[in-house]
């Protein structure tokens, strides 16, 4: 059983790399996803790509600096309602491709070898070590950043696999209760709380939606 979240990590990323393997996104890489612009190839590059940011962020030194809270991080996230072809969405789906010129074999390929690499990373890494994100030059504990990687994990595997009209594999509890507790969180700051208390109790008070984003 997982003790931490560098455990679950190593399981939400197994999930991954297993779906990535599946015969069905290679039968369908070059159709349309079910996400807006994305193709099913550039949603499974982006998918493999948060295995990957873990290792590359830890392969660089601990970086100095102040350490942002996750509440700091995702308020500053220009990707959080931000429409499909604006920039932050067209960088994820561009870096998705890029990602995805491997093809579907190479990329289930390396994001599994990734994800068995990461547990001695892990183990080595001290528990307040942090990374820095290249991408948004701002600083988390790793602990943080793997929370983050993980929901992208989660939400992106339910992503693919109704894509390519898969059942979406199940996640164990060690992943899912602290995903759906980010998301609880960011729903919270989004809507406020009493729509969600009645999105989650009271059927004919629910708000059309609660999404985090």
């Amino acid at each position: 059983m997982p003790d931490t979240l560098r455990d679950a990590f190593l399981l939400a990323a197994g999930t991954a790399a297993r779906l990535l393997a599946e015969p069905a996104v290679a039968r369908h890489w070059a159709e349309p996803s079910a996400l807006p612009a994305y193709r099913v190839s550039g949603l499974a590059g982006h998918l493999g790509l948060q295995v990957r940011y873990v290792s590359q962020l830890l392969e660089a030194p601990a970086p100095a600096g102040p350490v942002e809270t996750l509440d700091d991080h995702y308020a500053a996230a220009a990707w959080i309602g931000a429409a499909v072809d604006d920039e932050p969405n067209v960088f994820a789906r561009e870096s998705g491709e890029r990602h995805a010129q491997q093809g579907p074999a190479t990329l289930a390929a390396d994001v599994a070898a990734l994800a068995g690499g990461l547990g001695a990373a892990f183990a080595a890494a001290p528990a307040d070590r942090t990374v820095r994100l290249p991408w948004a030059d701002r600083v988390l504990t790793l602990d943080d950043f793997l929370l983050t990687r993980m929901m992208e994990i989660v939400v992106h595997v339910d992503d693919l696999a109704v894509s390519v009209g898969v059942p979406t594999p199940a996640s164990p509890a060690e992943v899912t209760e602290p995903v759906i507790g980010l998301l609880t969180r960011l729903a919270v700051r989004r809507h406020g709380a009493l729509p969600l208390v009645r999105a989650l109790s009271r059927a004919e008070r629910a708000p059309d939606t609660v999404a985090a984003f």
